[in-house]
């Protein structure tokens, strides 16, 4: 049985920190992509960040220099540090599984076989 349990939201003012978790379980975590995504109200989901298996990462434009997304595969958990937020990445916050490919680009959206059930973030 897959679960994806986060864990960490919340509201934070403008250029603060908040630090997600996405525990896993059900399946083998090292070898799956893992990623996150959000989606703000009246917009589409979109990638936020995503690890691959041997720990590569990838980063939507807009948190690239802010988010840092990590994994510990002994804890079968991933993380996502967002620092200097702002306003405009308040959204639900979802992590997401899937084996391949693993990107964040158009689409990817389509290839997560596996979603947690969200987080709202808010910064104001």
């Amino acid at each position: 049985h897959v679960q994806l349990v986060e864990s960490g939201g919340g509201s934070v003012q403008a250029g603060g920190s908040l630090r997600r978790s996405c525990a896993a379980t059900g399946f083998t975590f090292s070898s799956f992509c893992m990623a996150w995504f959000r989606q703000a109200p009246g917009k589409e989901r979109e990638g936020v960040a995503a690890i691959t298996s041997v720990g590569r990462t990838r980063y939507a434009d807009s948190v690239k220099g802010r988010f840092t997304i990590s994994k510990d595969n002994a804890k079968n958990t991933m993380y996502l540090q967002m620092d200097s937020l702002k306003p405009e990445d308040t959204a639900m916050y979802y992590c997401a599984a899937w084996s391949s490919p693993c990107d964040i680009g158009p689409g990817s959206t389509t290839w997560a076989g596996y979603w947690g059930q969200g987080t709202q973030v808010t910064v104001s």
